[in-house]
């Protein structure tokens, strides 16, 4: 990596503005960074690099003329999922060969006004199903943290995986994620980067590919607490063309940073502490308590008693709402088509042939969950559950609890082909265990790099919020960044 790129986005901005470099010459020093790292990590499905110096020297030209954007000039990786206008935009699935939209989803348009210039498109598990960015139909993406003294290439996290690997190996400064169960948290937790799913309906999610509509939510993997709060700023609108997102001010999330934590009520919950929890995760978690108390903080134990149904209730309710999502992939409009002897066998030839078995499995849980006869006895429960769990967090903060603080993964990153994770699924999907409560309430939670394992891999713990209340949860994660310190792999790729 060069020096322009180990640039965080704050650092960059200033160098800018002071016409210390300019735009192109930092795309220029990405563009490079990519065509070098690219082929090991995989992070990338697709690169733009005309575009994106196009779109620099649009900036340096408003640089010029004093009329930069918040994110003027700043080069970004988009997760596959953002429909970007005549650009590759497949979901990082089969199904959705060559698509390139004749839109622009709403949260890259607001980068793009913001004066951002799009490297490319990142890498993904295929509709944003999976937690080791494994289920991609272009591969795997690598992380770029290896355990001290290993060759064992090492899974990013997933759906994000491509946007965290990215972000963490320095070849984009900061990239858009999206989060439906803890797909933002996770991979961020996995690489030693900051990641924020900020609450339901804060970011829009129209033209970005849907998973479950009622858990989806956008937000950004960056280096640091700072970036994040940049680069949510920008993303964050309310839309006409997405009536789930709230018609409320957006905050300058960047000025909460440095405030003071005293007197806060930091909750701790029980039904976190899991049987078997890794000693490590356990012992990262006090160290988070202790900086928090060390920082003015009061720290409180809560209980959320629902807790221990989010799990299940989730891997019900997403699998439901794919499968009425994913109806649409059919053959007809766009994408791959595999011919048939009629229309209903060109139907089935083409979502066999196009969709991958993680995607199938879940279409297939979906499908029988809203089926006649299992409807009620399934997902209908699911959903009582769902408001249980989002009534055990209301009652946390009407007694007054600021933020929630629970480990972010349970355990550090495993290598790619783990064979445990192949051979049973469920063992993959409790990588979401600390992750999917925030979803199922449509919270904000923020991951932050709070440690390294024994082995040198990055743990990140979670912040939990109120609703709209990013601000207390970016002030927070940057106490603890601060007295954790900051932490970059070692170049092996």
């Amino acid at each position: 990596m060069t020096d322009l790129t180990a640039l965080t986005i704050a650092e960059a901005r200033e160098k800018l503005r002071a016409k210390e470099i300019t735009a192109v010459e930092l795309t220029d020093a990405y563009i490079s960074a990519i065509d070098a790292a690219n082929g090991a990590l995989n992070a990338y499905v697709a690169l733009t690099p005309e575009k994106a110096r196009d779109m620099a020297k649009a900036s340096d030209a408003k640089y010029a003329s004093g009329n930069a954007g918040a994110l003027e000039g700043i080069p970004l990786g988009i997760k596959d999922l953002f429909g970007t206008y005549d650009v590759h935009t497949q979901a990082a699935s089969h199904i959705l060969d060559g698509f390139k939209p004749k839109y622009e989803s709403t949260v890259t348009q607001n980068l793009w006004d913001d004066g951002a210039v799009m490297l490319g498109k990142l890498n993904m598990d295929e509709f944003a199903m999976g937690s080791s960015n494994e289920t991609s139909y272009y591969g795997p993406v690598k992380n770029p943290w290896r355990a001290n003294g290993s060759d064992v290439d090492l899974v990013p996290g997933g759906s994000s995986g491509g946007s965290a690997s990215a972000v963490a190996a320095h070849i984009c400064a900061g990239a858009t994620a999206t989060d439906t169960g803890g797909s933002i948290r996770q991979p961020a937790a996995f690489t030693g980067t900051v990641g924020i799913k900020p609450t339901y309906g804060r970011c829009s999610r129209w033209g970005v590919a849907a998973f479950a509509s009622s858990l989806d939510q956008a937000g950004p993997i960056t280096r640091d607490v700072r970036d994040a709060a940049i680069m949510l700023k920008s993303m964050a609108s309310v839309d006409a063309k997405d009536t789930t997102s709230v018609d409320l001010p957006v905050p300058d999330y960047e000025a909460a940073l440095g405030g003071s934590v005293k007197g806060m009520k930091i909750g701790i919950p029980a039904e976190y502490r899991v049987d078997g929890l890794d000693p490590e995760i356990q012992a990262l978690w006090e160290q988070g308590i202790q900086w928090l108390k060390d920082a003015g903080a009061e720290i409180v134990n809560i209980s959320l008693p629902n807790t221990k149904y989010a799990l299940p209730a989730y891997y019900i309710v997403a699998p439901a709402e794919a499968s009425s999502n994913l109806a649409r992939y059919d053959g007809v409009k766009y994408g791959l088509r595999v011919p048939g002897k009629d229309i209903t066998d060109m139907y089935e030839q083409t979502r066999a042939a196009g969709f991958g078995a993680e995607v199938k499995r879940r279409i297939m849980i979906g499908t029988y969950v809203l089926s006649a006869g299992y409807y009620d006895a399934y997902y209908l429960k699911a959903q009582k559950v769902r408001t249980l769990i989002k009534r055990d967090f209301e009652n946390v903060f009407a007694d007054g609890v600021d933020a929630i603080l629970t480990p972010a993964t349970p355990s550090a990153a495993f290598g790619i082909g783990d064979k445990a994770m192949k051979a049973d699924p469920v063992k993959m999907y409790l990588n979401d265990v600390f992750t999917v409560t925030v979803n199922m309430a449509g919270l904000p939670g923020i991951a932050v790099p709070a440690g390294l394992s024994s082995t040198g891999l990055p743990l990140g713990l979670q912040l939990i919020g109120k609703p709209f209340d990013e601000e207390t949860l970016f002030k927070t994660a940057h106490v603890i960044e601060q007295a954790a310190g900051k932490f970059t792999a070692t170049k092996w790729w």
